[in-house]
């Protein structure tokens, strides 16, 4: 399929212009070039960022945690309520 070029006027928010100021100052571009640069990486599959690790600690004792009331219970004690 083929797409004719087209002109059109943009409004761009702040945080858009800065980016394609920023783009068009790092690489010499126009403004026409840093747009399409920009929407290309925006279409670009995004990467998966680090997977969650859940950090555990000893605490020496054993805690079935299917009754949420009894666990903070024994962990923070009765008068925490």
């Amino acid at each position: 399929m083929v797409y004719s070029c087209m002109r059109t006027t943009v409004e761009f928010d702040e945080d858009t212009a800065r980016a394609v100021d920023q783009l068009r100052r790092e690489s010499g571009m126009g403004v026409s070039d840093a747009v399409n640069e920009l929407i290309r990486r925006g279409l670009l599959p995004r990467q998966r960022s680090d997977r969650f690790t859940q950090r555990t600690h000893p605490v020496g004792i054993k805690i079935d945690v299917s009754n949420v009331a009894e666990v903070l219970e024994v962990l923070e004690g009765v008068d925490r309520r």
